[in-house]
């Protein structure tokens, strides 16, 4: 059971500048949560990609921080919300090596590499919230049939 200690931060993004500020907030959350380098690097490669995609393909929407507890271990959670025309073929644009180019090339698929968990809700007409996990020690996984 994961357990949210209430929504840290909520931050527009509607510009370039914006991005700028997404990529040092999910830094220093991760930094402040005991992230180590490597694992801060790959959260924020992950969030710099999904707010791309929010300005670029959303028309822009907002990106919310949650410091999240599951068993012990501490993560950071974030959703990044569009209301913009959203994504007609979900599973190509969730495939490997498919990009929309202007990004940093990874796609959907790069930035849910990057992390522990990852889900996305969009329709065509409908925007796109897509919510991402990322944990400093990654909580067990229940074993089946226990």
């Amino acid at each position: 059971m994961h357990t949210a200690a209430g929504v840290e931060a909520c931050l527009p993004i509607r510009s370039d500048m914006d991005l700028v500020w997404v990529r040092q907030h999910v830094r220093q959350a991760a930094a402040r949560l005991g992230f180590g380098l490597v694992d801060q690097t790959k959260l924020v490669t992950a969030a710099s990609e999904l707010a791309r995609n929010t300005l670029v393909h959303g028309g822009g929407g907002q990106m919310a921080a949650q410091h999240v507890s599951s068993r012990g271990s501490q993560g950071l959670r974030l959703a990044f919300s569009d209301e913009g025309p959203g994504i007609a073929d979900l599973e190509l644009a969730l495939s490997d090596g498919y990009t929309s180019g202007g990004g940093l090339g990874m796609g959907l698929s790069g930035a849910r590499r990057l992390v522990h968990d990852f889900e996305i809700d969009s329709a065509p007409g409908s925007g796109t919230t897509v919510r991402v996990t990322c944990w400093v020690v990654r909580p067990p996984r229940p074993r089946e049939g226990v």
